[in-house]
């Protein structure tokens, strides 16, 4: 009898949920003994709606895929590491694209049984995914003000321009 589940692939998108989903798949593919593949998707398409919304310049763009390659190698690293301490190998991929085609294009090429995603988010408007998405890359950095450094974090862009927030 052949085994139903030979191929498992992970989808990390850098959350937590996605992470726990990497465990999940990581002990599955241990235990049933399939061949394991993570993937990480940098969504062009979220990029081309911050352009096009004027969120970000061309420049900014370049500046912020950058980051999400490096964000993606990062978190690829870790999931191999989390499946090298189970003795586990992993295959990852690192793709560029709609996040959507690029899972269902993967799944395809490299013939996957089984897909484990991690929790998915409450959906919202487009608007509001795109929002944010930059919304939580950019509040992670601190911006140096006139008084030394800021413990409040707030994006350079509005550091930038001078405003300041006193709420």
């Amino acid at each position: 009898m052949s085994r139903p589940i030979r191929k498992i692939m992970v989808y990390i998108d850098g959350s937590e949920q996605s992470i726990t989903a990497a465990q999940y798949a990581i002990v599955l593919a241990k235990t049933l003994g399939s061949e394991l593949y993570a993937l990480y998707v940098v969504d062009t398409r979220a990029l081309a709606e911050l352009v096009k919304s004027h969120i970000f310049l061309d420049s900014e763009q370049d500046e912020y895929r950058r980051d999400l390659e490096g964000d993606a190698t990062r978190y690829l690293n870790h999931v191999r590491e989390l499946a090298r301490r189970k003795g586990v190998a992993v295959t990852t991929e690192k793709s560029s694209g709609a996040v959507n085609v690029e899972i269902k294009n993967k799944v395809a090429e490299f013939g996957i049984d089984l897909l484990v995603i991690g929790d998915i988010p409450q959906i919202r408007s487009r608007r509001d995914e795109l929002y944010n998405r930059f919304r939580s890359r950019c509040l992670s950095q601190r911006v140096k003000t006139g008084y030394g450094t800021s413990t409040r974090p707030w994006t350079k862009r509005k550091a930038a321009y001078g405003i300041d927030r006193s709420d």
